[in-house]
C-alpha cells in the first residue's frame, strides 16, 4: 500500500478545559446519595438511644436464685434484707451492706403467700416499681413510626424539588465561564496562523480600548467566524483573544443547544447572551455552530423545529446587540459552506478568519511549543521533522509530541531521542506496527513485491515525490507501505503529478502482476483502488482535468438532512465521467507495468532486500533503485 504525505491525519481534537470557571453549572444531588445520608441519620439515631437506655439501664450483675431457695433462707435466719420492686427481689446475705443476689417472685402475689413467714427474722422493704422503661418503650413506639413518616415526606419533597430545579434548569445555558485563571492563554502560545492572528489582535484592541474606535465611528465586527480544518488551533485562538484582552470568555458547543424539546435551544441561547452582558465587556465562544446553523433549504419541520428556533433565536439576539454591549461572538466551524446564509450576512458573522494548516516555519514553531517542557537530547531534530509532517495540523503535532515522549517513556529513558520522535510520527501517521501478526512465507514475498511495485514507479516517475520509506511489517490496516514524502510545501499540483500519483498507486497491482501473472492478483491493492479512484473521479469533476470535459466541474449538491445529494448534470455527462476516470485508471497501470517490466530485475533485488531487512529507509531504496530507468513509452503524459 503506498501512503502520500498528504494523507497524514489524525481523529485527536485539541483539548477542552472544562469546569473551574464562574459559569460551571452545580450538579444536582443524587437520588442515591440522599438516601444513604437518610439511612446513615436513622442509624446513627438508633445507636444514640441504644447509648442512652445502656447507661439509664445498666445489666445487673447480681447473682440469679430461685425464690423458693431465697424464702427458705430468710425463714432460717441467714438473709438479712429483701428489697421488692414490682416482681423484682433484691437480697441481701446476712454479713453484706448492699444486696448480693437477685429473685423474682411470682407475679399478682405477696412474697408472704408465696411462703415467707411474717415472724421470719428479715427485714422487708417495699419500692414502687420503676415505669422509666415502660414509658421510654411506649414513647418510642408512638414516636419512631411519626419520625419515619415525617423524613419519608421530607425525602419525597426533597425529590420533587431538585426535580422541579433540573426543570426550571432546563432552559439554561450550560456555557463554561472562563476568565478567572492564573494562567491565561496568550497569543504568544499559539504558534502559526500570523494572519489570523492580526484579524483577532483588533478585536483585543477594541476589547481594551473602545473608546479609540468609537472616537472613529468605527463599529468592530459582532460576529467573528473561526473557519478552517480540524484540528488548526480555532479554540485555543478565541481563548488567547480572551486571555490578550483580560476579558471572561464564555465556551459552549453548538450541540449543547440542541434538546429533543422544540424551545430548549432558544431558550439556552437567550439565556447566554443575557449572562454575557451582565459580564460585558466579554467574549462568546460556539464551537462546531453549524450543529445548530446548518442552511435551512430543505429542511422539514417535526423533529427539525428544534434546529430552526435555536438558529433563529441566535440571529435574533446578534442583531439585537446595542452598540456599547462589549460582547463579541466569536464561532468555529470546519464546513463554511454548510451554513445558513442567514448567518453570514454583515452585522452577523460578517468577518471570517481563516485558520488553515501550518506551513513549514508554522510547524517548527508548533513543535517547539510543544517540546519546551519535555526533556530532549541533542539528537532531536525538529526541523527535520517540521520538512515531513507537510499536512499536518497543530493537533497532529501535539499528538506527535506527546506519543514521543510516551515511547520514552516506556522505554525508562531520562530524555526523548530523535528515534523516539520519529517512531512516534510514524505510529500517528501510518498507524502502530503490528509484528504481532502472523504472515505466511508466501504473503510476506508477495507483500515484498507489491510495495517494492510502489516504491519502483514512484522513484522512477519524473513527477512523483521522493520514497521515504518502504516495509512490509503491517502496520494499521495494511500489510505494508511505501511512503512518499514532498521534499517541499506545495499549494498546487500539476496534472502530471496526479497522473504519477495514480501511476504509482497502480504499482503494487502491476507488480503482482509481472510476477505472478494475471492468476496471481491479491486483495492487497484493495486501498490503493479505493484512494486512486477517489483521485481520478476528483480530478475530473473537481479540478477540470479531463480530456473531453476539460475545465468544467461537476459537484454534487447539498439538499438537506433528508435528501440525498442531487447531482447537477445530466446521466449522459455522468458516463462521461466515468469513462474519463476509467481512461485515467487504464493509463496509470500502463504507466506502472511499463516501468515495472523494464525494471523487473531492480523489482526482484528490491523485494528480496525489504524480505531481509523488512524496512528500508530513503538512502537504502535509492542506492537499490540506482540505475532504475524510465521507458520511453512512459516518458510522455497522454
Amino acid at each position: 500500500m503506498q501512503r502520500d504525505s498528504d494523507e497524514i491525519k489524525t481523529n485527536i481534537k485539541p483539548g477542552e478545559q472544562r469546569g473551574g470557571g464562574q459559569g460551571a453549572e452545580k450538579k444536582p444531588r443524587s437520588k442515591m446519595s440522599t438516601a444513604v445520608r437518610l439511612a446513615v441519620f436513622w442509624v446513627v439515631v438508633f445507636l444514640v438511644g441504644a447509648a442512652i437506655i445502656a447507661t439509664l439501664f445498666p445489666g445487673s450483675s447480681l447473682k440469679e436464685v430461685p425464690i423458693s431457695d431465697v424464702i427458705g433462707r430468710a425463714n432460717s435466719g441467714e438473709i438479712s434484707k429483701l428489697e421488692i420492686s414490682g416482681d423484682d427481689v433484691n437480697v441481701t446475705v446476712k454479713g453484706e451492706e448492699t444486696p448480693t443476689e437477685r429473685s423474682v417472685k411470682e407475679g399478682g402475689s405477696s412474697i408472704y403467700d408465696q411462703g415467707l413467714e411474717t415472724d421470719a427474722p428479715v427485714e422487708v422493704t417495699v419500692k414502687p416499681a420503676d415505669a422509666t422503661l415502660d414509658i421510654i418503650i411506649n414513647i418510642a413506639i408512638m414516636v419512631l413510626p411519626t419520625l419515619a413518616l415525617i423524613g419519608f415526606f421530607m425525602l419525597m419533597m426533597r425529590q420533587a424539588q431538585g426535580a422541579n430545579n433540573q426543570a426550571m434548569n432546563f432552559g439554561k445555558s450550560k456555557a463554561r465561564l472562563y476568565g478567572n485563571e492564573k494562567k491565561k492563554v496568550k497569543f504568544d502560545e499559539v504558534a502559526g496562523n500570523e494572519n489570523a492572528k492580526q484579524d483577532l489582535w483588533e478585536v483585543v484592541d477594541f476589547l481594551k480600548k473602545p473608546k479609540k474606535y468609537e472616537d472613529l465611528g468605527a463599529r468592530i465586527p459582532r460576529g467573528i467566524l473561526l473557519v478552517g480544518p480540524p484540528g488548526t488551533g480555532k479554540t485555543m485562538m478565541a481563548r488567547a483573544v480572551a486571555g490578550e484582552a483580560d476579558v471572561p470568555f464564555f465556551s459552549i458547543s453548538g450541540s449543547e443547544f440542541v434538546e429533543m424539546f422544540a424551545g430548549v435551544g432558544a431558550s439556552r441561547v437567550r439565556d447566554l447572551f443575557a449572562k454575557a452582558k451582565k459580564n460585558a465587556p466579554c467574549i462568546i465562544f460556539i464551537d462546531e455552530i453549524d450543529a445548530v446553523a446548518r442552511r435551512r433549504e430543505g429542511r422539514a419541520g417535526g423533529a427539525h423545529e428544534e434546529h430552526e428556533q435555536t438558529l433563529n433565536q441566535i440571529l435574533v439576539e446578534m442583531d439585537g446587540f446595542e452598540n456599547d454591549t462589549g460582547v463579541i461572538v466569536i464561532a468555529a466551524t470546519n464546513r463554511l459552506d454548510m451554513l445558513d446564509p442567514a448567518l453570514l450576512r454583515p452585522g452577523r458573522f460578517d468577518r471570517h478568519v481563516q485558520v488553515v494548516l501550518p506551513e513549514r516555519a508554522e510547524r517548527l514553531a508548533i513543535l517547539q511549543v510543544h517540546f519546551k517542557s519535555k526533556p530532549t537530547d541533542s539528537t532531536v531534530n525538529l526541523k527535520a521533522m517540521a520538512a515531513k509532517t507537510a499536512g499536518s495540523s497543530g493537533a497532529d503535532l501535539a499528538n506527535i509530541a506527546n506519543e514521543a515522549a510516551i515511547i520514552a517513556a516506556r522505554r525508562d529513558k531520562k530524555v526523548i531521542t530523535n528515534e523516539d520522535l520519529t517512531e512516534a510520527f510514524e505510529k500517528v501517521a501510518l498507524g502502530p506496527e503490528r509484528k504481532s501478526k502472523v504472515m505466511t512465507d508466501k504473503e510476506r514475498k508477495m507483500t515484498a513485491y507489491h510495495e517494492a511495485g510502489h516504491a519502483i514507479v514512484g522513484h522512477v516517475l519524473p513527477d512523483s515525490d521522493p520514497v521515504h520509506k518502504v516495509t512490509i511489517i503491517p502496520r494499521g490496516q495494511t500489510g505494508g507501505v511505501t511512503w512518499f514524502l514532498p521534499p517541499e510545501d506545495r499549494n498546487y499540483k500539476s496534472i502530471y503529478e496526479f497522473k504519477d500519483i495514480l501511476a504509482r498507486a497502480m504499482g503494487g497491482r502491476q507488480a503482482e502482476k509481472v510476477i505472478y501473472g494475471d492468476g496471481g492478483i491479491t486483495t492487497g491493492a484493495g486501498s490503493d483502488l479505493k484512494h486512486a479512484s477517489e483521485l481520478a473521479r476528483s480530478m475530473i469533476t473537481e479540478e477540470g482535468m479531463g480530456k473531453n470535459l476539460q475545465d468544467q466541474v461537476f459537484m454534487d449538491e447539498e439538499r438537506g438532512y433528508f435528501s440525498a445529494p442531487t447531482k447537477t448534470y445530466s446521466e449522459e455527462t455522468a458516463e462521461k465521467i466515468d469513462k474519463e476516470v476509467k481512461e485515467l485508471m487504464k493509463e496509470a497501470a500502463e504507466r506502472a507495468i511499463a516501468v515495472l517490466k523494464v525494471n523487473k530485475k531492480h523489482l526482484e533485488s528490491l523485494a528480496q532486500e525489504l524480505l531481509e531487512k523488512e524496512t528500508l529507509e530513503e538512502e537504502e531504496v535509492e542506492k537499490a533503485l540506482a540505475g532504475a530507468t524510465l521507458p520511453k513509452e512512459a516518458k510522455l503524459h497522454d
